[in-house]
């Protein structure tokens, strides 16, 4: 809200539930966890009732901070108290609070008495009955309070979205009935963006905007329509700007729509006014006649006109006409407004009781004339005859702005002072990528130019342009024979390069390319070859020979083979250790355990001896 009441700032209130969890996880965490039956009883006692005491605390600061943020009725503004009262009622309201107060007691009451009762504990299991009875009977008093904390967690988000409001700033109250005109009006003369619709009550609660007159800040209050009918028959809309009217030191505006184009007559709209006018007493008021776009003044009925002369003479008040719709007469409205204001204000401040303490503490010296010699002020010549005498008689660019209208022309160039006067008027340079582009521009480009079109004239004239006479049937062969020359030659080049790149190449030898009996018997009966010969050859060379090399031949080609196959003795042992090792890492894998492949790191500070909850004693062995 404004610097008096921040209700921006008011904190979350927790649903039961969530006090609850919070609460007791906090005890949970910031409290010791481990007691045994062993322990003295005295340890015993002092560990649950310093969990009793802790959970107790945490209450009463949760639910001191929600009373302590949350406004109260009698120490705030009027304004807001009564705005309070209008839009959540002032006795639900009270009736919360004071819940939550009662329950904050009943809590304090709750802890206070079980760690009265701690001290007849004579063993862990009745000490730790104790502590679950205070914590539950803690709990069911935070649970009854569900309702109360849910009301008040609604309230604290409708006082978040409530307009920031300074009822002792100077201020410009907006009222009339519904479609008027309001919302547009505080549109045009501050930066507010009310919703401006063709149907009433388009606006529902209090808007607030700022402008600036006379180097001062006025705040703009636009308030929801009011209709004319009794006190007691108004609604919650209403309501806030009868508030709005009642509490506020503000100059009323009260727009009256003389074309009638808001379903109300001039009759009633003033029948409203007197309704209001005991809201008016001791503030300064100002009737503003809108939308003259569709109906001038001077231009209703004789009948209206009569009543609104009546009515200007019935009551002494500031009287305008404008259009929202044209800006007519909306600045001019405003002015005249605030000037009103400001000098009530100034008045009010010399009637009052103040006035008099100030003019008292002032004394204005009158010395005694010693003779009858006269003294006039002496002022030197030289104050009279300085150079730097302001000149007042100077022409200013405004004043010619004045005189040339439309035509003037603002010449910043004529007002540089780090510039040479001869230098003012000189081009800029254009830069392109960091480069001048007058550094690039050629001043004889047009002679070149010229010289350039002449020469291509002359070639054009030659016929240099002229496309080549159709081509006979021997160079039409001729140009083939050499494109086939062309592309053989290109096939020996990439075939020769080829041959190259083979040569540098590291040929296999034979035996690393030796092939097993069966594949070379499988390709020759795909071919319908005998496999005879090839069964005899093989026999007597040797040269078919399995494929793969036998383990013993890899432990002994290879200088250092892999951990998995050191001291194997084949494939079929190969498989079977792997199975063993498989089966041992299953245990290990489903608990989750560090295995003896795992890597180990050594923990440089060891969490038991740096972390955890101390009491007694002190930290030396740590």
């Amino acid at each position: 809200m404004s610097a008096l009441y921040n209700f921006k700032r008011i904190s979350v209130v927790p649903m039961a539930k969530d006090f609850v969890d919070f609460t007791l996880s906090k005890t949970q965490r910031k409290t010791p966890n481990e007691v045994h039956r062993h322990f003295a009883i005295g340890r015993i006692r002092n560990f649950y009732m310093r969990k009793i005491k802790f959970t107790q605390q945490n209450f009463h600061d949760r639910l001191t901070l929600i009373l302590d943020e949350f406004p109260k009725l009698d120490d705030i503004h009027p304004f807001y108290s009564d705005l309070i009262n209008v839009l959540y009622d002032r006795d639900h309201y009270k009736l919360a609070l004071g819940q939550l107060s009662t329950a904050r007691n009943l809590i304090d009451n709750v802890g206070r008495d079980y760690c009265r009762l701690m001290k007849y504990g004579d063993s862990l299991y009745r000490c730790k009955t104790l502590k679950k009875a205070a914590l539950g009977r803690m709990v069911s008093i935070v649970k009854r309070q569900t309702s109360s904390l849910e009301y008040l967690e609604q309230v604290r988000q409708h006082l978040s979205r409530l307009p920031c409001i300074d009822p002792n700033t100077r201020t410009l109250l907006i009222c009339g009935f519904p479609n008027v005109g309001k919302s547009s009006f505080i549109n045009k003369v501050t930066r507010v963006d009310a919703e401006v619709q063709p149907y009433a009550f388009t606006t529902k609660a209090l808007y607030v905007g700022h402008t600036d007159y006379k180097y001062l800040r006025w705040q703009v209050i636009d308030t929801p329509g009011i209709l004319d009918h009794p006190l007691e028959e108004r609604n919650t809309i209403e309501m806030q700007a009868i508030t709005a009217l009642a509490h506020l030191k503000a100059i009323v505006l009260f727009i009256l729509d003389i074309s009638e184009l808001c379903n109300y007559s001039i009759e009633q709209q003033l029948a409203l006014f007197d309704n209001i006018k005991p809201l008016f007493a001791n503030k300064p008021l100002m009737v503003i006649f809108n939308k003259c776009d569709v109906v001038r003044l001077a231009e209703l009925p004789d009948e209206k006109r009569e009543l609104i002369a009546k009515f200007q003479e019935e009551n002494a008040c500031l009287y305008a006409e404008m259009s929202t719709l044209t800006d007519v007469g909306v600045m001019e409205a405003r002015n005249k407004a605030c000037d009103a204001l400001l000098a009530h204000r100034i008045e009010a401040k010399l009637s009052s009781k103040k006035s008099g303490d100030i003019l008292a503490r002032l004394h204005v010296a009158r010395p005694k004339p010693r003779d009858d010699r006269e003294r006039p002020p002496f002022i030197p010549d030289a104050v009279f005859n300085r150079p730097e005498k302001m000149d007042t008689e100077r022409k200013l660019l405004r004043h010619q702005q004045e005189e040339e209208g439309i035509d003037f022309h603002l010449d910043l160039r004529a007002e540089w002072r780090a510039v040479k006067p001869e230098e003012r008027y000189d081009p800029i340079p254009e830069l392109y990528e960091g480069r001048n582009i007058a550094d690039y521009i050629d001043p004889d480009i047009k002679q070149k130019l010229a010289a350039l079109e002449k020469e291509e004239a002359m070639r054009e004239a030659a016929g240099f342009y002229d496309p080549p006479p159709p081509e006979d049937e021997e160079t039409r062969q001729l140009r083939q024979t050499a494109l086939a020359v062309r592309e053989e030659v290109d096939k020996k080049v990439i075939e020769s390069n080829r041959k190259k790149k083979m040569s540098n190449k590291i040929m296999m030898p034979m035996s690393s390319r030796k092939r097993s009996l069966s594949e070379a018997r499988k390709e020759f009966y795909e071919k319908g070859y005998d496999d005879a010969v090839l069964v005899k050859y093989a026999k007597k060379r040797k040269a078919l020979v399995v494929n793969e090399p036998s383990y013993k031949k890899l432990a002994r080609e290879n200088s250092k083979p892999s951990r998995d196959l050191m001291g194997v003795r084949d494939k079929k042992m190969l498989h079977v250790v792997r199975a063993m090792a498989k089966r041992s890492q299953r245990r290990m894998q489903l608990e989750a355990r560090r295995g003896e492949g795992d890597r180990h790191i050594p923990d440089l500070k060891p969490k038991h001896l740096y972390v955890g909850k101390r009491k007694l004693g002190t930290a030396n062995h740590r």
